[in-house]
């Protein structure tokens, strides 16, 4: 059954460059798109660029500039890291863009229609010395659960969400002063109304979701959840649609979440679908999240509560693919704290799969990692040239060297071939599990296998002794590579095409690739060269 897939990256936030924590959280999200479209599944992938809020009015103010303009510099560098490193979005947007206004608006509406936002006049914090109400992120305190510093509505020690209100000791970011109190007209989300609908939702779809996705979203629904503030004090954002609120803006945990929607909805109008039939809960419909752990709760309790407000209809997120984080010297990868290596610097040294094959292999997918440069070349040197390329070259060297790169047929191995089958099939698995470390190791075995099967069975003296056992053996191995450039296409794909056209094979599918007749190679490369020193 050809089923209809819609997957999120979470959006990066534009007020400064990404690093390889971003990438280790995103990357999933494409290999799980690259295997659905292999399957002939309706694919629709989604991310872009989160361009409001309070941290990019901050920069622009110490940099003179306007919002729109930091916006715009950020979307358009990581419009480039996410090319560099081959992800295959079906539309990576941004926040500032008229239609994802316009859709939001309308989102918006029917929220506020179907009766789950309202105005309330609250107490809202306000410095004196700068005349002005102050929104979360120009908030800084103390958490009431650690104590540690909290910074708008979240707090940095223990990541839990938090209320303005709820933070102790508030003092204005700006010029240090203290906060008071004064009287302010918002719309407000009715979100305890979903509590016990989100609690069953977790209780019978988080099979599959990761223990810190089942955790963290436990964890929040244990709070009080109060109604959540749905307009904020700024002038940088999108508009209100509601008469009165002139001087606010949609508060971005509503808009940028909604972001999802918006962009599939781009996607599917561009592909000619009916988007409300395609995210209509269904056993035909399935969603995939992907983020770090501290973006859980938006995507398993704020964004699901939305889609109820919006239309219950709508399929709620089916698998959370929330990874760890990428540490470096055991520290979170922060901005602030330049702690970081920018996806820019990764790509500018080393090749791109290489980085790809990397941040699967040893990234941060069931706990928190550390990265260095000597990990990424070890597994670099050990799997991509030892194993892969080791497996490819040698096969391929070895009859261009002694047939002039002709492959004469043979009979393929059938326990081999048997093996291969099954093996789309316990990949797709793991993959649709979330479980893409394994998957990749799973591809990987293959590959260590073929290895061993060249070894045990000498062809270099079959060629010599039989050349009939030369050629069943060689044709087992070239099955196996023609299929490696298969299983694992949502993985490295460029290095996939490569094979790919230096066998002349048919187009990607996740389906066992059959060979027959004679092959000739052509345009023989090296698929990785050995990275040397430190």
């Amino acid at each position: 059954m050809k089923r209809n897939i819609l997957i999120g990256g979470a959006w990066p936030y534009a007020n400064n460059s990404l690093h390889i924590g971003h990438l280790a959280a995103l990357l999933p999200g494409d290999i799980i798109a690259r295997y659905h479209r292999g399957l002939g599944d309706e694919v629709i992938y989604v991310s872009g660029t989160d361009s409001h809020g309070t941290p990019i009015t901050e920069r622009a103010k110490k940099e003179g500039k306007n919002p729109a303009e930091i916006a715009e510099f950020y979307h358009k560098e990581f419009s480039k890291n996410f090319k560099d490193l081959d992800f295959s979005y079906d539309l990576y947007t941004a926040t500032y863009t008229d239609y994802h206004k316009q859709k939001v608006q309308e989102y918006f509406k029917r929220i506020m229609d179907n009766g789950y936002i309202f105005e309330q006049e609250e107490m809202q914090e306000y410095c004196p010395k700068c005349n002005n109400y102050l929104s979360d992120r120009e908030i800084i305190g103390k958490c009431p659960r650690c104590g540690g510093v909290a910074k708008g509505d979240q707090c940095e020690e223990c990541l839990t969400s938090l209320e303005t209100s709820e933070i102790l000791d508030k003092h204005c970011k700006e010029c240090g002063s203290e906060v008071i109190l004064k009287p302010n007209k918002h719309l407000y989300f009715k979100l305890p109304e979903f509590k016990e609908q989100l609690k069953e939702f977790i209780k019978t779809n988080s099979t599959n979701w990761r223990k810190n996705a089942i955790n963290e979203s436990n964890k929040y629904l244990n709070t009080e959840m109060p109604n959540r503030a749905a307009t904020r004090q700024l002038t940088w954002g999108i508009e209100v649609p509601v008469k009165g609120y002139e001087d606010k803006r949609i508060y971005v945990w509503i808009e940028a979440v909604l972001g999802y929607l918006t962009a599939a909805n781009k996607v599917a109008e561009e592909k000619g679908i009916d988007f409300e039939e395609f995210i209509k809960k269904s056993d035909k419909f399935k969603s995939y999240y992907v983020h770090g752990k501290d973006n859980i709760p938006f995507h398993t309790i704020i964004f699901p509560s939305l889609l109820l407000a919006i239309d219950p209809n709508i399929g709620l997120p089916n698998e959370i693919i929330s990874s760890e984080y990428m540490n470096m010297n055991d520290e979170k990868m922060s901005k602030s704290k330049g702690n970081l290596v920018t996806i820019s610097e990764l790509v500018d040294n080393f090749d791109k799969d290489t980085i790809r094959y990397y941040m699967i292999a040893c990234g941060p997918e069931k706990k928190d990692v550390n990265f260095s440069y000597s990990d990424l070349i070890t597994t670099h040197n050990k799997f991509l040239v030892g194993v892969l390329g080791n497996f490819v070259n040698r096969n391929l060297s070895f009859i261009n060297k002694k047939f002039d790169g002709l492959i004469a047929s043979g009979n393929i191995d059938k326990t081999i071939k048997e093996k291969t089958i099954k093996l789309y099939d316990e990949v797709g698995s793991l993959i649709e599990k979330g479980e893409i470390k394994a998957a990749l190791e799973k591809c990987m075995d293959y590959v260590i296998s073929g290895n061993k099967y060249y070894d045990e069975n000498t062809p270099w003296i079959k060629v010599k002794e039989n050349i009939n056992e030369f050629n069943d053996i060689t044709y087992t191995c070239i099955y196996m590579i023609a299929n490696i450039a298969n299983l694992f296409y949502p993985f490295i794909p460029t290095t996939c095409e490569k094979i790919k056209k230096m066998l002349s094979l048919k187009p990607y599918k996740w389906e066992e690739e059959e060979i027959t007749g004679n092959i000739e190679i052509k345009d023989l490369q090296i698929l990785f060269e050995r990275i040397e020193g430190e």
